[in-house]
């Protein structure tokens, strides 16, 4: 493959990745501020997966991997903001934090 082709695939799983967040974040409260911080990380822990993907510094099979990790661990944000109204405790937003260090050591 050459570096146009894989670069426009990166290009378009952001964008997907982007798209479907969108949709199935509407109804919740995302400006409060421990949701706000979850998703800020993951956001920036995608950019960087996609980042060393482009470079070159991970393979793409690693990539899938720590995306599947990221979008686990925004899954379980949006179920602790489902229990709560749109927020999220203390508590769930400490072990979210958990699972991001975690993921971001795996990342390197």
């Amino acid at each position: 493959m050459n570096t146009k082709t894989i670069l426009a695939a990166v290009a378009g799983l952001a964008l997907a990745a982007a798209g479907a967040q969108a949709a199935s974040a509407q109804g919740f409260d995302q400006t409060h501020p421990r949701r706000a911080e979850v998703n800020q990380r993951l956001d920036k822990q995608d950019a960087r997966i996609d980042s060393q993907r482009a470079d070159g510094e991970i393979g793409a099979a690693k990539a899938h991997r720590l995306h599947r990790a990221d979008h686990r661990i925004r899954i379980a944000e949006r179920r602790f903001a489902r229990r709560h109204g749109g927020h999220i405790s203390k508590v769930e937003q400490t072990r979210l934090n958990h699972r991001e260090n975690a993921v971001s050591r795996r990342i390197g």
